[in-house]
């Protein structure tokens, strides 16, 4: 088998075994990042001299018998909200064109230890707000099933790289559903874990009650050894969960006996394409056949979902986003006449529409007269949608939905229609809002050829269920093996 048709767990054995080196597999991704990617725009910023010396070194360690980390010399592509010492970190905006973080992030340290190669900055929607990476002050990022589609968002370019066999594994960040859809766009496995199970350190923020840091990769397998990797305690994230963190790449293996999964009337309702609620249905007739028990079960609150998101997020994003100021950090604009000026020009040059229309609306939502009935009321919606999962999973293990409403759509095709654009997040921001664990993995393809995705949503903390569930579809289908025609090799 090529070096990138295989998995991230097949690679690590064949890493271990001595088959390839590090420099071999790094090699061999760079090459398809040089063929690739000049029409795939999926990375930013690629170090190729940095990431074969990091090669080298781990090939090395290997040479003198030392003890090498669990992903031993595997590439990582890692998304560009994410700060990476002595590495341009822009998210994807102006305003931080030429930010170069001092330190790294902790999942980045994790990496480290354990081994990995930083092979590229993937491309995203400026500040990870958007659902399709067209946001990008820099380029947009195409689906390598079909280069005129988006890739989804807005982890556009840690989805693409992977799909595109770029990258056998790359970090994203997850929101509102911008790892997962995303991932069922683009036909890979993408991962959102519970809030607090992964270290927010390092991660620029957007909305800091919702941002999620999370794996993608090529198969269930591999998300499992990216998330072990990864998740832990971090007493510099006060969010951060001081909870053991499961061996998910040790028992994702184990099929999980009488399962019992949900289907949430809600979520198929008019809008839903009617290829994907087939591909939908088809997944839960193979779980069926595993014997699994199929149970309706109902989130009455989810339909408030998107208008609650566009409440929380933009609000926590006016705040955050304030430190932009041209002062501290950041785009300065050239030409100004006084203080306030500069800050006002500033903020203009740097931000993009996007970023603008989320801050105008988080701001109104804060200020005074409607805070209360804005934004205060979205928490309690907020509460009442956590209070329906919590209903839910009383009576099943799972909950199974489509990711997205439809397929991947045409670049430019929602561009100027935003509220048409955050309704294809539709079914992934109520896991935000509760802080549960979801997942997204292939499951079937639509009559034009493009991936559909199922989501699976868990309690808190249950990703190890989630992976095992997961993993049982994909053992029994094939969805995941197969590549767009575009990817190198």
């Amino acid at each position: 088998m090529s070096i990138l048709g295989a998995t991230a767990g097949e690679l690590v054995k064949r890493l271990d075994r001595g088959d390839v080196t590090s420099i071999d597999v790094t090699t061999a991704y760079l090459e398809a990042i040089a063929a690739a990617d000049g029409k795939v725009n999926a990375f930013l910023h690629v170090n190729r001299d940095k990431a074969l010396e990091q090669a080298r070194a781990i090939d090395e360690k290997r040479r003198r018998g030392q003890c090498v980390g669990a992903l031993g010399g595997l590439p990582v592509a890692i998304k560009d909200v994410i700060c990476t010492q002595g590495e341009p970190t822009t998210c994807g905006s102006r305003m931080l064109e030429r930010f170069v973080p001092p330190y790294d992030a902790h999942v980045i340290s994790r990496l480290r230890e354990a081994d990995a190669v930083l092979i590229g900055r993937t491309n995203m929607d400026e500040f990870a707000m958007g659902s399709s990476t067209e946001n990008s002050a820099y380029k947009t990022t195409s689906n390598p099933w079909d280069l005129t589609r988006t890739p989804g968002g807005s982890s556009g370019g840690s989805a693409a790289a992977v799909a595109a066999c770029m990258a056998p594994l790359a970090l994203g960040s997850d929101t509102g559903g911008s790892i997962r859809q995303p991932a069922g766009f683009c036909g890979v496995v993408g991962m959102k874990p519970t809030y607090g199970r992964v270290s927010r350190y390092g991660l620029v923020a957007y909305a800091s009650s919702l941002d999620q840091i999370g794996p993608f990769a090529n198969d269930v397998g591999g998300a499992a050894l990216l998330l072990e990797t990864i998740a832990g305690h971090d007493h510099r994230d006060s969010t951060s969960v001081a909870a053991a963190v499961p061996e998910y790449s040790r028992t994702v293996e184990e099929p999980l006996t009488g399962l019992r999964i949900g289907i949430a009337k809600e979520h198929f309702v008019s809008g839903l394409d009617q290829q994907v609620e087939a591909a939908i249905r088809n997944a839960l007739e193979v779980y069926r056949s595993l014997g699994a028990e199929i149970k309706e079960v109902s989130l009455p609150h989810s339909k408030y979902a998107v208008a609650v998101y566009y409440i929380v997020a933009p609000s926590e994003a006016s705040s955050n986003l304030a430190r932009y100021d041209g002062v501290h950090y950041g785009h300065r604009a050239a030409h100004f006449d006084n203080m306030i000026d500069m800050y006002c020009a500033s903020r203009a040059e740097g931000f993009g529409a996007e970023v603008k229309r989320r801050i105008m609306l988080g701001t109104y939502a804060l200020s005074a007269g409607y805070y209360d009935a804005y934004y205060l009321k979205a928490l309690k919606v907020r509460r009442l949608i956590r209070n329906d999962f919590d209903a839910a999973f009383r009576e099943v293990d799972v909950i199974a939905s489509p990711v997205a409403p439809t397929p991947a759509f045409k670049i430019g095709e929602l561009v100027n229609d935003p509220l048409a654009m955050y309704l294809s997040d539709i079914y992934t921001i109520s896991a935000n809002l509760a802080g549960l664990p979801g997942i997204s993995i292939p499951a079937g393809f639509s009559q034009t050829n493009l991936p559909i995705g199922l989501q699976l949503l868990a309690p808190p903390f249950e990703e190890e269920r989630l992976l095992r569930a997961a993993r049982m579809f994909e053992r029994e289908t094939d969805w995941h093996r197969r590549r767009p025609a575009s990817a190198p090799g």
